[in-house]
């Protein structure tokens, strides 16, 4: 059966789930997945959630970009996110956008929609001939 789920099966024989394919962003050639780099941006005191998402990039193909809601009265910067993330991953993993929001676009049943929000990163970004380099 086809999920979409990408899984790393362990040696004892447990399927642990790492992501969706559809989340999947390719930077550069690197594979990246967002859920590793939003675990990071968890456990952030001033973070109270996260998402990542790929966003069109001429040079790289894509670039991340984390949509952060902070903590209530938090002044967190974006080069804050960036130095935190910096201490814990590799440097292609860094998001090279963040962007502070007070909620993320959800469906009415509560499911957050990343399609919308590489869709209003695109245009808030002005990466729209970025977009149609990396789709044709």
């Amino acid at each position: 059966m086809h999920t979409g789920d990408l899984g790393v099966l362990d040696d004892d024989g447990y399927l642990n789930i790492v992501g969706r394919m559809k989340d999947l962003v390719i930077r550069g050639g690197e594979n990246l997945y967002p859920r590793e780099i939003e675990e990071v941006l968890f456990q952030h005191p001033a973070i109270a959630s996260a998402q990542v998402v790929g966003v069109p990039d001429v040079r790289m193909g894509e670039e991340l970009m984390a949509w952060v809601v902070r903590r209530a009265d938090d002044d967190l910067t974006e080069d804050d996110v960036r130095d935190f993330c910096r201490q814990r991953l590799a440097h292609f993993k860094v998001p090279r956008y963040v962007k502070f929001v007070e909620e993320f676009p959800m469906t009415v049943t509560g499911k957050i929609q990343k399609f919308r929000m590489r869709e209003m990163a695109i245009e808030e970004l002005g990466l729209q001939a970025a977009a149609a380099v990396v789709t044709a």
